[in-house]
């Protein structure tokens, strides 16, 4: 009995996710082809059904991941439509919860730190999915693409440190002081603009 139309996609789309949240979690060099397979709730030996290797999984793990990430931010800020859009982006992506939702949460700082030994087309594909995150920080605070660089470069650096302490009061406090620093960097670039 052949399978119903859409079957292949939709196992793909199961791959995916469970690369996303494994990645996000563990990044990419520990996570081996098994591990997201039964994550998927699937066995490994239908992987090269649909992907070619591992790289290709992690490069369209990366697009995945992003625009999942983009799209989160982007209904938390139509959704608190009292605050500035990028206040509320800020105030979630250094929070607590994404801190601690590592499965869930944004996948730049799992995979800055092994993506240079990934190969070329995997570094394509993250240098694109960086570009698409700062254009999309860069117009929700209507600032420039420089400016938009130097904001999600603080917010991923704030949060990876604040994921790799042991210290709970000290985690917060980056968490806080990076919220007080990203919020500067929009009032000061305002200032400017005006």
């Amino acid at each position: 009995m052949p399978y119903p139309e859409g079957h292949k996609a939709m196992v793909r789309g199961k791959i995916i996710e469970s690369a996303a949240r494994a990645f996000r979690t563990n990044g990419i060099r520990d996570i081996s082809v098994p591990f997201i397979m039964k994550g998927a709730g699937l066995t490994h030996g239908g992987f090269y059904a649909h992907f070619d290797n591992k790289e290709q999984l992690v490069a369209e793990t990366c697009r995945y991941a992003i625009g999942d990430t983009i799209a989160f931010l982007q209904k938390a800020a139509e959704q608190q439509k009292q605050r500035p859009p990028i206040h509320v982006v800020i105030d979630y992506y250094l929070s607590q919860q994404h801190r601690d939702s590592t499965d869930f949460g944004c996948i730049l700082p799992a995979l800055s730190s092994g993506i240079s030994r990934s190969s070329e087309e995997v570094r394509q594909v993250y240098t694109d999915e960086l570009k698409r995150m700062i254009d999309f920080i860069s117009d929700v605070a209507n600032i420039d693409y420089a400016t938009g660089s130097s904001l999600l470069s603080s917010m991923v650096g704030t949060l990876m440190l604040s994921r790799s302490v042991n210290d709970p009061d000290m985690s917060d406090n980056l968490l806080a002081a990076g919220k007080q620093q990203a919020k500067a960097l929009i009032f000061t670039q305002e200032s400017v603009i005006q």
